[in-house]
């Protein structure tokens, strides 16, 4: 193997791989000189000069002219004799330059020059990989599902590049097989083992985000802010927007004339309910907005607790709280308050508070019952097993022991 087959071996490589030409010089020049640096100890006296247009390289060492009989090391110094056999003129003391053949090296030193070449090559893929994903993160990529696992899904990017797409990245019922086109934001890259792994998801809140920056031109132009979002990823979103403007309606431009805007992004996140509500900073008009499509009677803020009671009609109240829970989550998320919601005019004076029952109740079975709008014992035993089993993450055996605790209290 030669010189000029050595590089053609890399050029594909390096076209496919989007190396620049300075770059691949510098990691060829290093692994020469590194090569020839173990070969004779030093690297002083060589040039290496890598022409990558041409495909070549050129080995000189430069030795140092010195009497017959005295040459101590053949690599860097000439016996004057041998040198005026290259040049009549040349004189004790000065320098010689012979070029190094490169088959010299012999075949096993070309091989591990390539196995180092391939390790430079493939560090620097790597590197560049990394940079560019990191640069990258929370912007949407699109790609093609090449492979789907139980666990994961890889994408390929439009370089080739493996993206994965985890499970839990994953709106619940996102469904794909291999060769669909897949949209989806770069959630982070990680190192495993040296090499960068990039890490997709559909489930972040800037994936809906820079949707509707595609959607919505308003928002691309910073004419709308998005202020803040929240998900239940399938299920529901609500979406705080602001615009500087007057003259644009932030809520109208994001859904557009019949729902034309939002109606892309609803598909494309599987018909995930999106509610958009305009940003304001009063709190009290923030959780009236945040629990539409409820119609609040009012509101009672404990701004050191970061808790509000929000009181409503009996037949607002399964508004408020929506389907499964997730409008009145999603609004205390999006408020920052944790949200209690109470019946008005219903105050039963013989009630009791769910956290009076802690030391009989785990917290965390109060806290998936306050969740779905549940934070008196009455207001509990109002709800049938099957329907609190629906609306819960609770088993049929933990509801009626919970009804059990809860109704010795009032016997």
């Amino acid at each position: 193997m030669d010189s000029l087959e050595l590089i053609e071996s890399f050029s594909e490589f390096k076209e496919l791989k989007n190396i620049d030409k300075q770059t691949m010089q510098h990691v060829l020049e290093d692994v020469f000189r590194a090569m020839l640096k173990k070969k004779f100890n030093t690297d002083e006296h060589i040039d290496v000069i890598v022409n990558i247009d041409k495909g070549d390289v050129q080995i000189f060492l430069n030795k140092e002219i010195v009497d017959n009989g005295e040459v101590e090391d053949i690599n860097t110094e000439i016996a004057y004799d041998d040198a005026i056999k290259i040049e009549p003129d040349f004189e004790i003391g000065e320098e010689v330059t012979e070029e190094f053949k490169f088959n010299d090296f012999g075949r096993r030193n070309i091989l591990s020059l390539r196995q180092n070449l391939i390790s430079r090559i493939m560090e620097l893929e790597k590197d560049h990989l990394y940079k560019l994903y990191k640069e990258r993160i929370g912007d949407i990529i699109t790609g093609e599902v090449y492979q789907v696992w139980k666990k994961e899904i890889m994408v390929l990017d439009d370089e080739g590049n493996e993206l994965l797409l985890p499970k839990s990245e994953q709106i619940p019922s996102d469904y794909f097989k291999k060769g669909e086109s897949i949209r989806a934001v770069v959630a982070k890259v990680d190192m495993r083992n040296s090499s960068p792994v990039i890490i997709l998801s559909r489930t972040a809140g800037e994936f809906l985000e820079r949707l509707f920056e595609l959607e919505v031109p308003e928002v691309f132009d910073g004419l709308i802010t998005i202020k803040r979002i929240v998900r239940e990823p399938g299920e529901r979103a609500k979406v705080a927007v602001e615009s500087y403007d007057d003259r644009v309606d932030p809520v109208g431009a994001c859904v557009g004339m019949k729902g034309s805007r939002i109606h892309g992004i609803v598909r494309e996140l599987r018909n995930e309910n999106i509610d958009v509500i305009n940003y304001t900073s009063n709190p009290q008009l923030f959780i009236q907005r945040a629990l539409s499509p409820a119609k609040i009677s009012s509101i009672e803020i404990d701004e050191e607790a970061g808790r509000a009671k929000v009181f409503l009609k009996p037949d607002q109240v399964s508004l408020a709280i929506g389907k499964g829970g997730h409008n009145i989550k999603l609004g205390g998320r999006l408020t920052g308050y944790e949200l209690d919601v109470y019946r008005e005019g219903e105050v039963d004076i013989e009630d009791v508070d769910l956290e009076e029952f802690a030391d009989e109740i785990d917290s965390w079975i109060i806290d998936e019952l306050k969740a779905i709008g549940c934070d008196t014992a009455k207001s509990v035993l109002e709800i049938s097993v099957a329907d609190l089993e629906k609306r819960t993450d609770l088993e049929e055996e933990t509801i009626k022991e919970l009804f059990k605790i809860l109704n010795s209290e009032f016997e």
